[in-house]
């Protein structure tokens, strides 16, 4: 939930506002107060919206209109977007040249104004307004009563079906005001409504063809600031119009970083030659939230993540925000209401949910994990690998890449030297999969054991085997690395890693161990993708006991494998250790990715998993997550070399440039201040 509050006094601002027409920059703010802590999430609720109009019947219209003005309120939206021309209908043709339905346009923008004031939301509803004996096509935003301003559509379509040139000027260069009923309103296409309480809130507007053009006004909205567009639009549809209004809508919030609510006319447009389909979209950096239903009528609502869109903004660097002063900025504020999450949070953001989606995605990160070892193999002039296989799921994937690289490569798969090194955990489910899946994929099948090794090292350093901690673990793994290591010389080969992305971030890893490679292809792989991986592979591989093998990898629990086996079963389970791997790269998506702060990812991950784990389990694990990822960063900082795959990765070379001596302390203080009876 969302607590939005306001105290400003909007008749002042809006009183100083007038005394000077809009040129260059011009500071009008409208607030919410948002006292509450929780308002830093950044989540505010939208709408788009299609009423079922009547072509001219302007009363009706005005009062279907307010109707869901009320409706929208109700589902919490605090920002409301109407169809283009929707108090008098798109459809109206040479009646736009009506003084009769121009003033009743007027009159019926007054009516739903004054509907406005006992509401708590800002919205943009279209009409035809003449201004200086010119008509133009406008959107004209309201609030508590009052007409904020009004932006003119720029780009008129007078092509194929459309006519808007014979009726319409363009509103590019307009810069002035117009009086309407007793209010003194500005008129620009160059206007933001900022919010001061939630500064990442401005809004600015474009009207349908503005968004179709080469080069639509939302693209300086942005670079002034503006973090989310609205579009009152009336596109008429035909086959196929769909797709592509959405990847425009899609694409253009990409571009853009902000969130982009579309809305469009529907039924009661004049069906005389054309079709309206009320085709309403919200979108967030690219990515569609909600849209409608062809050919309905109703509210489609969303949240934006303002604090989203404003972490990525700051990350781009590229993105050049500097001609604020040409814009004007217009306020009002808003009463305290709660906003309750409806869009959907993703528990994989690391994995496509959609099946075709995730198979490309699959097949596109295998080929950037074995590309990237094929150069490292090039580079340096060598054909040979050394890799430890546990028949767990990151070596399986590290085999599969480095076959791939080999495969691409033209080199014979047995220069891939394939070592099982059994151990005191080393159960015989995990060695049979492992050799089995050595055999299937030809490569070098070789097998050391290390009790011998490690027991001798305990005798060196005078550890009593009996003792099963950290010492006892930690001789293992790095035995089994001295072996690869030792191995990669004496064959001329390279040390393939296999520790994935999550490991590295909660600081699983023996320093100096499973820790060190040569080349590590898993290096930038959660390990929820990891599986995906692995399945996708046995899925396509086209060979029955590979597959076979592969989904028994797939269903054996992930372990390091370190403690003796009990009545023969893996004893040592890593997520009843470290936490689920699920929740964990939840945090570190939402975390490095979004730039979210702990208190927004704890409240994101309870809606995310609100079916699968309780509040307090979250907050343990959120909270064990930023105690490794700080006081584990030394680990990282020494990583070998890797491919990047994805947004998110941990590469002291790349994308995670911090101080191994960070203090967490800031971000559990807001986990530890968290009250569960408040949040949960």
């Amino acid at each position: 939930m969302i607590i939005l509050l306001n105290t400003l006094n909007y008749d002042k601002i809006q009183e100083e506002q007038t005394k000077t027409p809009v040129k260059g920059f011009c500071l009008l703010f409208f607030y919410f107060k948002l006292g509450d802590d929780r308002v830093r999430d950044g989540f505010i609720k939208v709408a788009a919206i299609t009423p079922e109009i009547k072509v001219a019947d302007v009363d009706y219209n005005s009062e279907i209109i307010c109707s869901y003005m009320k409706k929208a309120e109700q589902e919490g939206a605090k920002i409301s977007v109407f169809p283009e021309l929707c108090i008098t209908g798109y459809t109206c043709q040479d009646l736009f040249w009506q003084d009769r339905l121009l003033e009743s346009a007027k009159n019926g923008l007054l009516n739903i104004a004054a509907y406005s004031k006992g509401l708590e939301g800002i919205y943009f509803v279209g009409l035809p307004l003449s201004i200086n004996s010119k008509l133009y096509n406008v959107s004209a935003a309201i609030s508590q009563g009052k007409i904020l301003g009004i932006v003119p559509k720029i780009y008129l379509p007078n092509y194929n079906e459309f006519y808007e040139g014979r009726h319409f000027a363009s509103g590019k260069h307009l810069n002035t005001s117009v009086e309407i009923g007793n209010q003194k309103v500005s008129v620009s296409s160059k206007l933001i409504f900022k919010c001061q309480e939630m500064p990442s809130l401005k809004i600015a507007v474009e009207l349908c063809e503005d968004l179709w053009v080469p080069n639509p006004p939302s693209i300086s909205h942005a670079l002034a600031g503006a973090t989310v567009i609205v579009n009152l639009s009336a596109s008429d549809e035909i086959t196929g119009k769909s797709l592509y209004r959405r990847e425009l809508v899609s694409g253009q919030s990409a571009r853009l970083i902000c969130g982009y609510i579309y809305a469009s006319a529907g039924n009661g447009e004049s069906t005389q030659d054309v079709v309206y389909s009320g085709h309403n979209i919200i979108a967030e950096n690219g990515k569609i939230l909600r849209e409608s239903e062809l050919f309905t009528t109703g509210i489609t609502c969303s949240e934006l993540d303002l604090q989203h869109i404003e972490a990525d903004r700051r990350r781009m660097t590229t993105f050049d925000n500097n001609i604020e002063d040409e814009y004007a900025w217009i306020s009002f504020h808003l009463q305290e209401t709660e906003t309750k999450l409806s869009r959907y949070i993703d528990p994989m953001p690391f994995v496509p949910s959609r099946a075709d989606y995730r198979n490309r995605r699959c097949n596109e990160i295998l080929m950037i994990q074995a590309m990237g070892l094929k150069k490292r193999l090039e580079h340096i002039g060598c054909g040979k690998a050394v890799i430890g296989i546990s028949g767990g799921l990151d070596s399986t994937l590290a085999l599969l890449v480095t076959v791939r690289a080999f495969d691409l490569l033209g080199l014979d798969r047995k220069g891939i030297v394939a070592v099982t090194m059994p151990g005191f955990g080393t159960t015989d489910r995990t060695y049979d999969n492992g050799v089995k899946l050595i055999r299937c994929l030809g490569a070098d099948f070789r097998e050391i054991s290390i009790v011998n090794a490690v027991n001798s090292h305990f005798s060196d350093i005078g550890h009593d085997p009996s003792i099963h901690d950290v010492t006892y673990e930690n001789c293992q793994a790095r035995e089994r690395t001295q072996i690869l290591m030792d191995l990669a010389n004496k064959t001329g080969g390279i040390v393939i890693g296999t520790g994935d992305l999550s490991e590295l971030a909660l600081g699983w890893a023996t320093y100096n161990g499973d820790h060190m490679s040569m080349y590590a292809v898993n290096a930038s792989i959660p390990k929820t993708l990891v599986r995906h991986l692995v399945k996708y592979y046995a899925d396509t591989c086209g060979d029955k006991t590979l597959a076979e093998t592969l989904h028994d990898i797939l269903a054996t629990p992930v372990s390091p494998e370190l403690l003796p086996p009990e009545k023969g079963e893996i004893s040592q389970k890593t997520e009843d250790l470290v936490g689920p791997y699920e929740l964990h790269d939840f945090f570190l998506y939402h975390m490095l990715r979004r730039g979210s702060s702990p208190l927004k990812i704890f409240r994101l991950a309870r809606h995310a998993f609100k079916d699968k784990y309780d509040a307090t389990f979250i907050l343990k694990w959120e909270k064990i997550f930023y105690k490794r990822f700080f006081t584990q960063h030394f680990k990282r900082s020494c990583l070998p070399d890797g491919p990047k795959v994805g947004t998110v990765a941990v590469s002291p070379r790349g994308d995670l440039r911090m101080p191994t001596d960070a203090c967490a302390s800031i971000w559990l203080k807001e986990l530890e201040a968290i009250s569960e009876k408040e949040y949960i």
